[in-house]
């Protein structure tokens, strides 16, 4: 019994070749995605620092230990939107179009960009108090 259970468990099965794939597709979207996250929350920081600078002096009498909480909440919130691109990509991957894909993801992260440094843009506006 024992070596009939070793012998069915040493045969590749399908489920062996859906694991690879999916760890090779997990690694690669880490690999790009980290990399990205740099870059993302660079821009985002630079939003927050301009709309700071154009909202002055009126901005600097905003800043209060409560104003820094909200700061660092809305970066740890963007950083957790910016995990939504990881269930895309790995499904994007694990489908037949995969080349495609790696080729076009960087659209993924342009629109993303886009779509946080509005949203940065707004709460930043509203934040220290330069009103659209």
């Amino acid at each position: 019994m024992v070596g009939g259970a070793q012998g069915a468990s040493a045969r590749p099965g399908p489920v062996a070749g859906t694991e690879s794939a999916l760890r090779d597709a997990t690694t690669s979207a880490i690999r790009y995605w980290e990399r990205g996250r740099v870059a993302y929350n660079v821009v985002l920081a630079l939003v927050v620092v301009v709309e700071f600078a154009a909202a002055w002096p009126q901005s600097r009498g905003r800043l209060t230990f409560d104003v820094g909480q909200w700061l660092f909440l809305l970066a740890v919130l963007a950083n957790v939107a910016y995990c939504a691109a990881y269930p895309v990509d790995v499904f994007a991957q694990l489908s037949g179009f995969r080349d495609s894909w790696l080729r076009v993801r960087w659209l993924l992260l342009l629109v993303g960009l886009v779509f946080a440094t509005i949203l940065t843009r707004f709460a930043s506006i509203e934040i220290f108090g330069g009103g659209l």
